[in-house]
């Protein structure tokens, strides 16, 4: 008998436990709040601040710059005809919801000039907009100028050999820039697309190979932006830009369509060229570019308030690119201009990324390149479950390119499902080995 009482009283905690009612049924005052779309909370959410990932998505990758990295991206132009299901995907979505115009393509005779349209159509015109011929749409909200006072510093075509005097010296003076790299660039100098990410520099797009934009199919232009983000993406912790900016400023509104409806990026131009890429060619020297420089940085430093902010096209290319840059620096303290990274300039549009608050934030969100499209608020969860180019195991379909990061993503979203399941049995299993305990106990020695 005194065994069989101690063994009740051994499971009599085991009793309780499964006979306290569940809190979130017994309390009217507990809050409620609709289930979200994505399986994730925004930056800045109160659960988000209760489980950031830390510095990347937490996704396993190939360490950036070995082999392995490099075997996922393209050696030079894409194969076009093998883009990821999941961007032709997005881009069928758009294109058949009538958000990609359907509008001439133009062409760039000899390779280097000016891209022109079919005779007849007017690159001005609010169905073209043209940024090659400086069309400007409120509405279409391509970013041209930084805000009152604002010098916001962006560098073309990185990393290369000279990027890191660049970085060296935005360091020393305690300030970062926004990098608009291309693709085939970072696959080879990932070592200098390290040290400006590293140091807390934005990374921003500018294409795979450097084409013009407006004379590519429309499956072009997602390899070419495509291709660039994923290299971002897969060597930066998981991070997915937010900006990108055409080569040669070349965009128009069949362009800009895809890069916001496929990728969710917003387009960069610029409202100042120094056209230092002409001191490799010899088209112009350093002093040219330095009184450019000088001139737009002093213009009426004593009239107030400097509108519109500066957006100047500059370029890492060639040390004396750097050089140029180096030697007017001092001059923008000095004319009380404030000196940003053009990514950080736009809060409405939120930062660098559209995942993560900067390069060095600890609340990088775990998605995909094309999970930030104009149209990915309102879809389902079922959308969200993978996060980089990946075998789509609910369509039986298989892209090119496979990584972890799909099915981590998926296999999170399981897990969660399976825990809280494990949760609901636990009171069930407490009540039955409670019981059994006395049953076995009331057997043997009653």
């Amino acid at each position: 008998m005194l065994f069989s009482s101690l063994l009740v009283l051994a499971a009599s905690p085991l009793i309780h436990a499964a006979s306290v009612p569940n809190a979130a049924h017994d309390h009217d005052h507990v809050e409620r709040y609709q289930l979200p779309k994505r399986w994730y909370q925004p930056t800045g959410h109160r659960v988000e601040n209760l489980f950031k990932r830390g510095p990347d998505d937490g996704v396993d990758r190939p360490r950036v710059g070995s082999p392995e990295w490099a075997a996922q991206f393209p050696a030079d132009v894409p194969d076009y005809t093998q883009l990821p299901k999941e961007w032709t995907d997005a881009l069928a979505a758009a294109d058949a919801a009538g958000k990609i115009p359907n509008i001439p393509h133009a062409s760039a005779p000899g390779g280097q000039s000016n891209p022109v349209y079919p005779p007849g159509v007017n690159p001005s015109s609010p169905e073209i907009c043209s940024a090659t011929y400086k069309c400007v749409i409120p509405e279409d909200e391509d970013l041209w100028n930084a805000p009152t006072g604002v010098y916001g510093s962006s560098f073309d075509d990185g990393p290369y050999p000279s990027s890191p005097r660049l970085i060296e010296f935005l360091q020393s003076n305690d300030v970062t820039t926004t990098h608009f790299m291309i693709g085939k660039h970072i696959l080879i100098n990932p070592t200098v697309f390290l040290q400006a990410f590293n140091a807390g520099h934005d990374i921003a797009v500018h294409t795979y190979n450097h084409l013009y934009m407006t004379t590519l199919t429309n499956e072009q232009i997602v390899g070419q932006l495509g291709w660039t983000m994923q290299i971002i993406h897969e060597s930066t912790g998981g991070r997915v830009p937010r900006y990108w900016r055409p080569p040669y400023g070349d965009s128009d509104q069949r362009v800009r369509a895809i890069a916001k409806e496929v990728f969710g990026l917003d387009t960069v131009i610029w409202n100042r060229d120094t056209e230092d890429w002409g001191l490799i060619s010899g088209a112009t020297t350093a002093e040219a570019v330095h009184t450019s420089l000088t001139t737009w940085i002093t213009a009426n430093p004593k009239l107030g308030p400097k509108t519109p902010g500066l957006v100047i096209l500059e370029h890492e290319i060639d040390d004396r690119q750097v050089d140029a840059f180096i030697a007017s620096f001092p001059l923008i303290a000095q004319n009380g201009w404030t000196f940003e990274s053009l990514a950080q300039i736009y809060p409405d549009r939120g930062g660098p990324y559209q995942n993560a608050a900067s390069s060095t934030s600890t609340d990088v969100v775990r998605q995909s390149i094309t999970e930030g499209s104009a149209d990915d608020g309102d879809d389902d969860t079922s959308s969200s479950t993978s996060s980089s180019p990946s075998t789509q195991s609910n369509t039986g379909s298989t892209s090119t390119q496979t990584t972890s990061a799909g099915s981590s993503s998926a296999t999170t979203s399981a897990g969660a499902s399976a825990g809280n399941s494990g949760m609901i049995a636990q009171p069930a299993f407490a009540w039955s080995l409670a019981l059994g305990l006395v049953g076995l106990a009331s057997g043997l020695f009653l």
